[in-house]
């Protein structure tokens, strides 16, 4: 029996999960049709094969048609759920992993043109700022029915094996009655604290008639809204004691903030550059007031915290959930004293700001989350050892070189720079994106242990990579910033790697161009303005930094918006000349033929990268297959085709300018067959 505080178990009335660990609820956007099918379930169930005490999975479950799907969340109104959520349950079941999911009726918190295109309801008329939604204030008979449409769906959880549910009560419906910010209904569900609680205790009535006496109830709910209008700390412990006293409620998972912005979802969520666990003593105070087992998860990103968590008496069960998505194998690790080997999450966000952007949940550093039927978590020796040579260490080189070394082949890297890690290093050179370094420093101790030959300060040429007489090579050179953008004057611009390399120095009034839109524009703009230039960010996009996405773009937001810095969408950098000492900028806009001048005494360009292929087309006409990749075979998971002589492959930025994400999974997904 293992002394460690995480490996203890943990009795949850009458069931006993196997250790302290657990993912909280997060809706990966994996449901096809509403429903929890086989990809769904193959993320939980990699999750739950390597140790995970308790998968909450949905992030939320929606028990009513009135509450459509914000970003591809589970339909629990449909009861065609059923079987899958029971083949689901069943698979984490034979692991040892008890399963619950997180139930919601969005409230407000979605849009009236999803799903059957009804009116968003609230308790009150506020427009939700995050999904621009204006709701219809509830009537009592929308009450009774959404009463019915949560222990309809709970019935349903039930049926499919669920070990219990969490009702969640933050940015949703349930604690829109609760704030005051928020509830405008009458006297009979409005006013004193009770009166506002009322939905509440209907809806666990309403659910412990439908359900057995061994089906576990618990509440996701903010207990401090941190917004002067709404849910005060006071109140939230109120609320907290309620809870508990009810005797109706077997557990508590602490929220602390509100959602309905990105600045305060940020708040809520924290991303890199952000403290660690801002709320767990938070949640602590919570535990100790109430006596009910508590479970919290806001960015609990290492093994050490979640440890100090447990052990020092703060929570029951926490909550890795995001860490887990960069390595689902973390408890499995922990058991075998493989600790170091965890891949880190590197609180990049890119897995909720895709969500939040419509897309598919994706670990900025791990492609096989989300694509757990394609693509492993664990990588198989090879039956024959080969020479691998890999050309360029940055992200998508180190992970061809990790993988290759993991299949037992023999693999050397060169690389022209003095260190690994390519764009990355760039990206870290702003103080709260440090933490992309640890892509890279994995990686190299994975190669380590490995036995990869690198060789750094190192111009590879055709010569150098055939001397070695390979079988695979694979070219990983990445890009070099674009900037002829211009009719002329693009030998007056610098670009943005420029700036963050501190190859250029900040001007003081400087213009950006940016037209990639991702992080290297801004974070150029923070580095020039915090030198008390006046700088000026223009985009012939709509809007400005899309590939940031929302919630990266909060601490840009807050660094650069007290500073001297100007924002202009839809306009387009088309022309640089000198005039005298300045740089005179002709600035036009792609929808129409207006034209302005405007000087400046620098112009950055930040319009993405150009492949930096010479290398690959020299060896192209020596390798057998002249660089072509067959696609059927790569996106079916099948092996490259065999042949004499050597294979040549090009991933990442030096097939097109496109982002981490894509250099390791194009790394990935070729390796793992060769």
């Amino acid at each position: 029996m293992s002394d460690d505080p995480l490996l203890q178990p943990f009795r949850l009335r009458h069931l006993t999960l196997r250790n302290r660990i657990m993912t909280t609820a997060h809706e990966p956007a994996y449901p096809e049709d509403g429903l929890p099918k086989d990809r769904y379930r193959a993320y939980h169930e990699t999750r739950a094969r390597a140790g995970v005490a308790l998968a909450m999975t949905a992030g939320s479950a929606v028990v009513a048609r009135d509450s459509p799907p914000s970003f591809n969340n589970i339909l629990a109104w449909k009861d065609e759920v059923v079987p899958w959520v029971r083949r689901l349950t069943d698979a984490l079941h034979e692991h040892g992993c008890a399963v619950m999911i997180q139930l919601t009726h969005l409230g407000r918190r979605t849009r009236w043109d999803k799903g059957d295109w009804l009116p968003s309801v609230a308790p009150g008329p506020a427009r939700e700022p995050a999904h621009r939604a204006s709701p219809k204030v509830l009537e009592d008979w929308d009450i009774a029915r959404i009463i019915e449409d949560y222990a309809d769906a709970a019935e349903r959880m039930e049926a499919g094996g669920m070990d219990g549910i969490e009702l969640q009560a933050y940015g949703h419906l349930m604690d829109g009655f609760w704030s005051p910010r928020l509830n405008a209904l009458g006297p009979d569900w409005n006013g004193d604290l009770d009166a506002r609680m009322r939905f509440t205790w209907a809806v666990l009535d309403a659910v412990r008639a439908r359900t057995g006496p061994d089906f576990i109830v618990g509440f996701r709910y903010t207990a401090d809204e941190r917004h002067p209008d709404g849910i005060s700390v006071a109140e939230g412990l109120e609320i907290s004691h309620k809870l508990a006293a009810s005797g109706k409620v077997d557990f508590l998972n602490v929220i602390r903030g509100h959602i309905d912005t990105d600045p305060a979802l940020t708040d809520v969520i924290p991303i890199q550059g952000m403290a660690s666990a801002p709320h767990l003593d938070f949640a602590g105070t919570i535990r100790a007031a109430t006596g009910l087992p508590t479970f919290h998860a806001a960015r609990i990103p290492d093994v050490a915290t979640a440890r100090h968590a447990v052990a020092s008496g703060l929570l029951d069960m926490v909550g890795m959930t995001r860490a887990h998505m960069a390595d689902p194998l973390i408890v499995q690790k922990i058991v075998e004293g493989r600790e170091h080997d965890i891949r880190p999450c590197v609180g990049a966000n890119y897995c909720l700001d895709r969500i939040y952007a419509g897309g598919a949940a994706l670990c900025i550093h791990n492609p096989a989350t989300g694509r757990e039927l394609s693509l492993p978590n664990h990588i198989p020796p090879a039956d024959t050892r080969k020479r691998i040579v890999i050309v360029g260490a940055g992200p998508g080189g180190c992970e061809a070189a990790r993988v290759a070394a993991e299949r037992g082949h023999h693999v050397t890297v060169f690389e022209a720079q003095p260190h690994p890690g390519g764009q990355i290093r760039l990206t870290a050179q702003s103080p709260r994106r440090r933490e992309m370094l640890s892509i890279i420093d994995w990686r190299m101790a994975q190669c380590a242990a490995r036995d990869v030959t690198f060789h750094f300060n190192t111009w590879a040429e055709a010569d150098d990579v055939t001397a070695l007489e390979p079988d695979v090579v694979i070219i990983a050179t990445g890009g070099l910033p674009h900037t002829e953008i211009c009719a002329t004057g693009s030998d007056l611009v610098v670009s943005a790697w420029d700036i963050l390399s501190g190859d250029a120095k900040p001007g003081t009034s400087v213009l950006i161009h940016d037209e990639a839109g991702d992080h290297a524009g801004l974070q150029a703009a923070e580095r020039i303005a915090r030198t008390g230039a006046h700088v000026e960010i223009i985009t012939p996009d709509r809007s400005f930094a899309p590939e940031v996405m929302g919630m990266n773009l909060v601490p840009y937001m807050r660094a650069l918006q007290p500073l001297d810095v100007r924002f202009t969408v839809a306009q387009r950098l088309r022309d640089v000349r000198r005039a005298g000492n300045m740089l005179t900028a002709e600035i036009g806009t792609d929808y129409s033929d207006h034209v302005e001048t405007r000087d400046f005494d620098q112009v950055v360009v930040n319009a993405g990268t150009l492949p930096l292929d010479d290398l690959y087309f020299e060896l192209k006409p020596l390798s057998r297959n002249r660089g072509a990749v067959d696609y059927a075979a790569l996106i079916n998971g099948q092996p490259q085709p065999e042949g004499d002589g050597f294979a040549l492959y090009r991933i990442g930025d030096a097939v097109s300018a496109r982002n981490t994400h894509a250099a390791i999974h194009d790394a990935l997904r070729l390796m793992k067959d060769i």
